[in-house]
C-alpha cells in the first residue's frame, strides 16, 4: 500500500477492512466524483481497484484514479486477463463490483450481456458469483426511457442492486458519496442483526407555544441516527422515527414527527401493526408541553406566563404493547453524581421494564462524542468517551449477546 493511501486507510471506520472493491467507471461526467469516492471507501478500510472505459478516460485521467486508489488502473483488457484477475471466480476475487457513475448505455449493455468495454467485461465476468452494485447518472429523460427502465428492472430481478440517483435540475444525478459508501458498507458488512426488526427514535421533540414558537431541547439526533444506521448496516430491518430538524439519516424506512403526541402515536402504530425484536428510545422527548397553546402568534413586548403540563411517558407504553420486546431506554441528567445517575437509570428499569438503559449527562447533546453507562437489570458497564458512531457500534456489540 502506497504511503499516501496508508495515511487515510481505515481512518473513519474498519467496516470495509479486508474487502476488495472494483470501481468500474463508465464515461459519464459524474466520473469526476470517483477520486473522492475511492478515497472515501479507503477511509473505511477498502482495497479499491479502478477499471475505466475509454470514454471515462476522456473525462478523468487514469493517473487521478491511480493516485486515489494506490493501485494500477485497468484501462484495457490485455493478455494479463485483468477482468478475470479482478472478478473471476478465485480466492482473490473482488468482494463487490461497483459501477459508478452508470450511464444509460452501460446499464443497457450489462442487461443484454454485452461486454465491449473494460467496465462491461468486468461486470460480465463477475455476474454469476460476485455482488454487483450500480449507481446511475444521466439526464432524467434518459432515465425515464422505457427500455432503460425495463433494463434496470431486469437487472434488479437478476440480483443487481441499484443506488437511487438524486433528481435535480432535470438530471438523475449520481447519489452522494456518503450514500454510495453507506450502501457499499451495508452490502458487505457482517449481518449479525439479520432477521431482526428494530425500532429506533432520534432527535428532539417540539411542543408549540403558538403556531411558530415551541419548547424543545439541544438534542441533534446524532446518537439515535447512528444507532439506527448501524443496525441497518448489520442487516436489521429498521424503522427510524425521527423528529423534524434532526440530522439527516440514510436509513431506508423513516417516519418524521414533531411533538410528543406524534411520536407516541407513531410508536404505538408500529408496535400494533408489526412485531419488533428491539426498541431503542434515543430521542430527547419533552417532559412538558403548554397546557393551552395560542391559536395565533403571541405579541411580543409584554411579560408572558406559560402553564405547562406533563407529557405522556412514551417508554411506559412499549412493554404494554409488546411485553417480549427488548427495550433500551436513554436517561440523560444534569448535576448528578455517577451513583445518582445509576439510581435514576435503575428507576426507569423498574417503572418501564427497560432491559437496558444508556445513562449519560446532558453535556453530550449536540456534540460528536458521548460518554455513557450501560445499566442492565443486574449489570453496569461504563464506557469511555468516544465518537457517537463508534459508540453506536459498541452499543450493538453489547446488546446482541443479551438477545439470546
Amino acid at each position: 500500500m502506497l504511503h499516501h493511501v496508508k495515511l487515510i486507510y481505515a481512518t473513519k471506520s474498519r467496516k470495509l477492512v479486508g474487502k476488495k472493491i472494483v470501481l468500474a467507471i463508465p464515461g459519464s461526467i459524474a466520473a469526476v466524483e470517483c477520486v473522492k469516492l475511492a478515497r472515501e471507501l479507503i477511509r473505511h478500510g477498502a482495497e479499491v481497484h479502478a477499471v475505466m472505459s475509454e470514454n471515462a478516460q476522456k473525462i478523468i485521467h487514469p493517473y487521478a484514479m491511480e493516485f486515489a486508489t494506490g493501485n494500477p488502473i485497468v484501462t484495457e483488457i490485455t493478455g494479463f486477463i485483468e477482468h478475470v484477475e479482478l472478478a473471476g471466480e478465485h480466492e482473490n476475487k473482488a468482494d463487490l463490483v461497483l459501477v459508478c457513475p452508470a450511464t444509460a448505455n452501460t446499464i443497457s449493455k450489462i442487461a443484454c450481456g454485452i461486454d465491449d468495454t473494460p467496465v462491461t467485461t468486468v461486470v460480465t465476468t463477475a455476474f454469476a458469483h460476485t455482488p454487483i452494485m450500480i449507481a446511475p447518472a444521466m439526464h432524467s429523460t434518459m432515465y425515464d426511457h422505457p427500455i432503460v427502465k425495463e433494463n434496470i428492472e431486469k437487472l434488479k430481478k437478476l440480483g443487481v442492486e441499484f443506488i437511487q440517483p438524486r433528481f435535480e435540475e432535470g438530471k438523475a444525478k449520481v447519489a452522494s458519496i456518503e450514500e454510495i459508501t453507506y450502501h457499499v458498507i451495508r452490502k458487505l458488512h457482517k449481518k449479525d442483526l439479520a432477521g431482526k426488526h428494530i425500532l429506533v427514535t432520534a432527535g428532539a421533540t417540539r411542543e408549540y407555544i403558538d403556531p411558530i414558537r415551541y419548547i424543545t431541547n439541544a438534542s441533534s439526533g446524532k446518537m439515535g441516527v447512528a444507532i439506527a444506521e448501524e443496525a441497518e448496516l448489520r442487516g436489521a430491518e429498521v424503522t427510524l422515527i425521527k423528529t423534524k430538524g434532526s440530522v439527516p439519516s440514510l436509513v431506508e424506512n423513516q417516519i418524521e414527527v414533531e411533538t410528543v403526541e406524534e411520536m407516541l402515536e407513531a410508536i404505538e402504530n408500529e408496535l400494533k401493526s408489526k412485531k419488533y425484536d428491539i426498541v431503542i428510545l434515543a430521542a430527547a422527548v419533552s417532559d412538558f408541553r403548554v397546557k393551552d397553546k395560542a391559536a395565533a402568534k403571541i405579541k411580543s413586548g409584554k411579560p408572558l406566563t406559560l402553564e405547562l403540563e406533563p407529557t405522556p411517558k412514551i417508554i411506559d407504553r412499549v412493554k404494554a404493547l409488546q411485553p417480549a420486546v427488548f427495550l433500551v431506554g436513554f436517561k440523560a441528567e444534569t448535576g448528578l453524581s455517577e451513583e445518582e445517575l445509576l439510581k435514576a437509570a435503575r428507576k426507569q428499569i423498574e417503572r418501564a421494564g427497560s432491559d437496558l438503559v444508556v445513562a449519560n449527562t446532558l453535556s453530550a447533546f449536540g456534540s460528536e462524542e458521548n460518554e455513557v453507562m450501560l445499566v442492565g437489570r443486574a449489570s453496569v458497564k461504563k464506557l469511555p468517551r468516544m465518537e457517537k458512531r463508534e459508540l453506536a457500534e459498541r452499543l450493538w456489540d453489547e446488546i446482541i449477546p443479551l438477545l439470546s
